[in-house]
């Protein structure tokens, strides 16, 4: 009789390197389709006369579409299928992007932009959902984390296009904002390949599907788990109930607090800079930009630190790590320190910030069952989207109000709350199956709903 193993258990391979390539495509059209209306707005502005109002608008646009889309996206995904909807929104995504060379007015550049922040903000849930569900699970956080790098490969490959375009001459924003229509229709096609969640047909009773889908990617001898799986219904509020509504407030407030402080400072890094001496010459800019590469290079050590020491520490003392950083640099910011200094303690706060929005993408696809793992992905991911537009819209308002070192005092303030909450509040799921990290503080013991054994027995 041959070994049976659990679809967890089975090793890393090309099957799995191709889903991570499926789902950490939607961190790499937020990226792009966010940093891409940047460059393309400095070019329509002088041709459209764009008030700040109606540049604010096309700006905010896309991040209050993603509110809605992860949202109602999550919920959709959740009752209709991960694989449906990964394809449904490809094409949403594909349309918009394409109907933005054709605009002529300001106001419909804002609803384009509205529904591919809709499209954006579905793909969330959709991408870690079917990620989470078919990791191994002792490579889950490394390929969950992973996917948050794409981001910002995403927001830099923008403005590297934006800036090749310039030279095409007043038409060149059509052209870099239909430039986001490539990545989206590569992966629609890319997309068209892949399996649908065994376990989201498994939840949904269809085992013989889920069976089939198994057999075809692990061949045989895999089975879903040791347990029976349990047939639930999708309802949204229970994303509140049963022990899961502390989830919603953990996940919900660390990633909020983590996207305030890392889009606040992000977008103003020139002026703060600035504002402790080195607006001469281009230090403020070259200071700029080490900082935000050092954001994609700080999360690298931390993919591997997330399986080699665990969720928990990596988020709690990270967010220690920031916050003392930012106090720091406030307690020095008006002593005239050297630029060195300076840069270092914010590559610093960049690297550990940065590192810890792996779990982004780690707690919110562990801590839910799959009959709401969607719905309440996406319920996050608009939380913290609305918390990232507020914070980014706010912060130069207080920059300019209360000064440089009472800013960033309010930053690490915000960091050390989140480091307080992750003390209290962050479970340990290294190592563990989604039907334990699942069922953590989940008061309704009869919900078994990631595991599947076959009808079949297994010889």
């Amino acid at each position: 009789m041959s070994k049976v193993r659990t679809m967890e258990e089975m090793p890393l391979s090309k099957f799995h390197f191709k889903m991570f390539g499926y789902s950490a495509g939607s961190a790499f059209l937020d990226g792009y389709i966010i940093g891409i209306i940047a460059v393309a707005l400095s070019v329509l502005q002088s041709q459209f006369d764009l008030s700040l109002t109606m540049m604010g608008l096309i700006g905010m646009a896309t991040l209050a579409g993603m509110f809605f889309g992860g949202i109602i996206g999550g919920y959709l995904t959740d009752l209709t299928g991960r694989k449906k909807m990964f394809l449904i929104d490809m094409v949403v995504m594909l349309v918009a992007a394409i109907l933005q060379f054709f605009v002529n007015d300001p106001m419909q550049l804002v609803i384009l932009r509205f529904i591919l922040g809709i499209a954006i903000g579905a793909d969330y849930p959709i991408a870690g959902a079917l990620m989470a569900e078919f990791a191994p699970k002792k490579e889950r956080g490394a390929l969950l984390g992973g996917i948050n790098a794409l981001w910002y490969v995403g927001y830099a490959g923008s403005f590297v296009a934006g800036y090749l375009m310039l030279g095409i001459g007043n038409s060149s924003w059509r052209w870099m904002l239909l430039s986001s229509a490539v990545p989206v229709l590569f992966l629609l096609v890319a997309r068209l390949n892949m399996p649908e969640s065994p376990r989201w047909l498994a939840n949904k009773g269809r085992e013989k599907e889920a069976e089939a889908i198994l057999q075809k990617t692990f061949g045989d001898n895999v089975i879903m788990s040791v347990e029976p799986e349990t047939k639930v219904k999708t309802h949204f509020l229970e994303i509140f109930r049963n022990g899961n509504g502390k989830w919603i407030f953990f996940v919900s407030t660390f990633w909020s607090i983590l996207v305030i402080t890392t889009f606040g400072i992000g977008t103003y890094i020139p002026e703060i800079l600035a504002q402790f001496g080195f607006a001469n010459g281009t230090r403020e800019y070259l200071g700029s930009a080490v900082i935000n590469m050092i954001y994609l290079v700080g999360l690298l050590p931390f993919i591997y630190l997330v399986e080699k020491w665990g969720r928990r520490p990596t988020l709690v003392w990270p967010f220690l790590v920031s916050s003392i950083a930012l106090v720091v640099l406030g307690a020095t910011s008006g002593l005239n320190m050297p630029f060195a200094f300076i840069l270092v303690f914010f590559i610093i706060y960049g690297i550990f910030n940065t590192g810890m929005g792996t779990h982004q993408w780690v707690y919110p696809n562990e801590l839910f069952p799959t009959h709401i793992r969607g719905t309440a992905v996406g319920f996050t991911t608009g939380v913290s989207r609305i918390t990232s537009s507020i914070g980014t819209f706010l912060f130069p308002s207080v920059l300019a109000k209360f000064g440089l070192e009472t800013t960033l005092y309010i930053c690490a303030g915000l960091l050390f709350i989140g480091f307080i909450i992750s003390i209290f509040m962050a479970p340990e799921t290294k190592n563990m199956c989604l039907a334990e990290t699942s069922s953590i503080n989940n008061k309704s013991k009869k919900i078994k709903q990631d595991s599947f054994v076959p009808s079949k027995s297994v010889n």
